[in-house]
């Protein structure tokens, strides 16, 4: 790994740090791995975020996990929804593992040959807490067997 590399994702993950640390949010620090780590209380459910400066791709990327998983028996109709979600969204995406039924949001920010703005890291974890917020409900009430596919879809 080249020290240019190293020294854009060191400024991207200090950019991160003082984009949390404006918010006085709480985050757990893996320096050596450029990574936070933190939780935010969303409208019904905790939103967990990973975020972190992959050096050899040049990315920041952003992970928020659902705080369950799809039951086996709701796994196809897991798939539908990520699908079905993913169709309407502007920035990142759902993850669907529909082996073991996780279901995640990522999204992720070049900042090969440029620069990444705390501007552009708040967006980031503005629009996933909104996309979370306004998803996450649907998806464990269609685990859960609160609503149908064809509910989940309407909406």
């Amino acid at each position: 790994m080249s020290d240019v590399k190293m020294d854009r994702a060191k400024k991207v993950y200090d950019a991160l740090c003082e984009a949390l640390d404006a918010r006085n949010w709480n985050y757990e620090k893996a320096e050596e791995e450029l990574l936070v780590h933190f939780r935010v209380t969303g409208e019904d459910l905790p939103i967990q975020f990973i975020i972190f400066a992959d050096i050899e791709r040049q990315l920041l990327r952003l992970l928020s996990a659902l705080p369950f998983d799809m039951s086996e028996d709701k796994r196809i109709d897991g798939a539908i929804a990520a699908c079905h979600a993913n169709y309407g969204l502007t920035d990142g995406s759902f993850d669907y593992d529909i082996s073991d039924g996780k279901v995640s949001f990522r999204m992720v920010q070049s900042f090969h040959d440029s620069e990444v703005s705390r501007e552009i890291i708040e967006y980031m974890i503005d629009f996933t807490c909104f996309i979370i917020d306004k998803y996450n409900d649907k998806f464990f009430a269609l685990n859960k067997g609160f609503m149908s596919i064809e509910k989940f879809l309407e909406e």
